[in-house]
């Protein structure tokens, strides 16, 4: 649906330039809740303006549908824009609109008739839960009902791509959350593919379906979601799933386990079915091990049940060599900590 090829972004001022993005490439399935996630200046801004032209790459390729955006301009860029809706962190409404008036906007702008336009406006109110504001003016709105307003205007125009700049971060835990419910359900009732662009692991765990880990401008990392979860190879993707759930003991607690020969320090990672299953007593039973629970939790990513444990796991070689056996017979992911000396 989506394709980036080697795009870069260079600004350049009297002090000389600055690299936003650094061949950046990526695949964005159809239909997909696509996560981009970085740190503050990591470039994510840039790229999710790159992707409607907002900003005009230094060089590389944007498809969408398979039209490459950086080769069009005037007339068919526009209209390809009108196939992109875009929501943003500060809301952007028209202060002198009421809630109607603002989602007409776009469709005023494209050039449809009043008839058309009442009732595209009307089909997307109670879409987006305000069939009750449709008079009201933004000044008498929640941050939750601007945002719903703002996701309203940018499905205005029917797009096939919605993408979401930081769309939850002025809201607080449980707006967003409401938020992130709703972007779900369009995904889901639409089939819109939606790019999400966060500083936020939590919102990646509750919506997306993919996620990228852009750090210094640079992709550094791709996956679905359960994998970045549950086995993240970078060492900026694993503080962002350790913020979500933090498993890491304190060095100094940590040496006072696994200090002896037959013991090690195991952090068992399950997804799914897997999380529900008894798999520790069923360890014990068939590795006569034995199994200090250090840490643990279990949570959910989008719908999917997921689960950490932190073992102190004691036994003859041969008895922690079955444990491991068992473990990956059972498909788990399992990573040691630590080894006895």
């Amino acid at each position: 649906m989506i394709q980036i090829e080697n795009v870069s972004k260079v600004y350049s001022s009297r002090h000389g330039q600055t690299k936003a993005l650094e061949n950046v490439s990526l695949h964005i399935p159809r239909g997909a809740v696509y996560g981009i996630i970085g740190l503050s200046g990591a470039g994510k801004s840039t790229l999710v303006r790159c992707l409607n032209l907002l900003e005009q790459p230094t060089g590389g390729r944007i498809l969408i549908a398979g039209q490459d955006l950086t080769k069009v301009s005037g007339q068919t860029l526009r209209q390809a824009r009108q196939k992109i809706g875009m929501i943003f962190q500060h809301f952007n409404l028209l202060q002198s609109r009421t809630v109607a008036g603002n989602i007409a906007f776009p469709l005023e702008i494209a050039g449809l008739s009043k008839t058309e336009i009442t009732k595209r406006v009307n089909e997307l109110l109670p879409l987006v839960g305000l069939a009750e504001k449709a008079n009201a003016y933004p000044a008498e709105l929640s941050g939750g009902q601007k945002q719903r307003v703002g996701i309203a205007r940018a499905l205005a125009l029917k797009p096939d791509v919605l993408l979401c700049d930081e769309a939850t971060s002025a809201l607080d835990p449980q707006t967003t959350l409401s938020i992130l419910n709703l972007v779900r359900e369009i995904n889901q009732t639409l089939g819109l593919t939606i790019v999400i662009i966060t500083h936020e692991m939590k919102v990646i765990k509750e919506i997306c379906t993919h996620v990228a880990v852009l750090h210094q401008s640079q992709i550094i990392e791709t996956a679905t979601v359960e994998d970045i979860f549950t086995k993240p190879q970078s060492t900026i993707a694993r503080e962002f799933v350790a913020s979500v759930f933090p498993n890491e003991m304190p060095e100094e607690l940590l040496q006072a386990f696994a200090n002896e020969a037959q013991s090690e320090i195991l952090r068992v990672r399950f997804l799914g079915e897997k999380a529900a299953r008894p798999i520790i007593s069923e360890l014990i039973r068939n590795s006569e091990v034995e199994i200090n629970i250090l840490y643990g939790s279990i949570d959910h990513l989008r719908t999917t049940l997921f689960g950490s444990l932190t073992l102190e796991m004691k036994g003859s070689s041969e008895q922690r060599q079955n444990a491991h056996e068992y473990l990956k017979s059972r498909e788990l992911e399992v990573e040691v900590i630590q080894r006895g000396v």
